[in-house]
């Protein structure tokens, strides 16, 4: 069997490309054994967001990579049993319950220098506490109130000092419902095993450094530090020790870490067709994503509709381990309207109607009409292969 190059050597932008797309779950059969929990812990992190359109983004990441599986089935799989909790790593995100002594150190840095801009009335965080000793799982609103006004952002005392006990980590969110965080005492929701501030920053920074590096295969140091929102000079402080190997890759510019398992064997294997997620980690930080695919992307859900570009929602395509277009998706009914369509060529249109017809068949919905597409003379090629598949 032939293999890539030793450790401390040079890879091509394709092998790196590779190595990212297995690393990421994305090449190669999956793992439906393991299913949900096994994409988690594969990851490291699942990042959350409010926006649900075809489904939320912590839904759309398994489904991603496993195929149609239960959004149900997702949910019980990372809350049930104390599997996962909530925490700030890329963002919000899900993360292994076993990775929980391992932000030992955000947790002592949040306890140590506060940052608030939210005043906590006096008496709120020891109610707060008390209360969810005797009485929880809670929800803010359980609690006693979220919000002081409608405003989304005029948050009650109640809701200060839940989340800063959070991000303290007296505090775990054990699940969401109705997108409603569900708190719970540390003590109760977390393992005993694991329950410890024992490991120092140091350990915790090796240890986060060597996961997004698995998780990446193959990453420079600004895409290694974004995968958790470290700062750069903790990368460069454990990185020597963190197990990853240094390798450079033809056109980054820039050095660069492998995981030295992912450079045993050469990536091989189906490659996966679907609509991405923008949240997916395939794809979170930008010039990453520029980078190893050539394929520019932004989420434009923020920005004002008359300046949006490809759509509220878009969507990459993922196919044959390339970025191949992008959907704007919208539900109604049972019909998944594809709002805007931009694909790279004629092509292309069998491998985006796969992942429109794959995507609506998980949503339950039975047709697919498509609105715009970005290059009229490419609008039927792709509603002929639709109607081909939905036939």
């Amino acid at each position: 069997m032939t293999t890539l190059p030793p450790p401390a050597t040079e890879l091509s932008a394709d092998e790196a490309r590779r190595l990212a797309l297995r690393a990421q779950g994305f090449l190669g059969a999956p793992d439906r054994r393991a299913g949900v929990r096994g994409v988690l812990r594969h990851l490291g992190a699942v990042q959350l967001d409010t926006i649900s359109v075809l489904a939320r983004s912590h839904e759309l990441v398994p489904y991603a990579r496993l195929g149609a599986v239960g959004r149900r089935t997702v949910d019980d799989a990372y809350w049930t049993d104390t599997h996962a909790f909530e925490y700030w790593s890329h963002a919000a995100c899900i993360l292994p319950i076993e990775e929980w002594p391992h932000f030992a150190f955000r947790r002592r840095a949040y306890r140590n220098r506060p940052h608030w801009n939210h005043h906590l009335p006096d008496g709120d965080y020891g109610r707060v506490v008390k209360q969810l000793r005797t009485e929880g799982p809670l929800t803010a609103t359980d609690l006693g109130g979220a919000k002081k006004t409608s405003e989304w952002w005029d948050w009650s005392g109640t809701k200060v000092a839940v989340e800063r006990a959070l991000m303290y980590g007296e505090v775990v969110c054990v699940e969401r419902r109705g997108w409603k965080r569900v708190y719970d005492l540390a003590e109760r929701a977390v393992p005993a095993a694991l329950l410890h501030d024992d490991l120092d920053d140091t350990e915790c920074l090796r240890r986060l450094v060597r996961l997004a590096g698995q998780s990446l295969g193959v990453g420079t140091r600004a895409d290694i530090a974004d995968y958790h929102r470290l700062k750069a000079e903790q990368v460069d402080a454990v990185i020597g020790d963190s197990g990853l190997v240094p390798v450079t890759v033809q056109g980054w510019g820039r050095p660069a870490w492998a995981d030295p398992a992912a450079l045993e064997t050469p990536p091989r294997g189906r490659h996966r067709t679907t609509l991405l997620s923008p949240f997916d980690s395939l794809i979170w930080e930008r010039a990453r994503t520029e980078r190893i695919f050539g394929f520019t992307h932004r989420l434009e859900a923020y920005v004002p509709k008359q300046k949006r570009v490809h759509g509220y929602f878009a969507m990459p395509v993922l196919a044959g381990g390339r970025l191949v277009g992008r959907v704007d998706p919208a539900r109604e009914g049972r019909t998944l309207v594809a709002k805007q369509v931009t694909l790279a060529g004629r092509k292309t249109a069998p491998a985006v109607a796969q992942a429109l017809v794959e995507a609506a068949s998980w949503v339950d919905c039975t047709d697919v009409r498509v609105e715009r597409v970005e290059a009229p003379e490419l609008r039927e090629p792709l509603t002929r292969e639709l109607a081909r598949l939905l036939a």
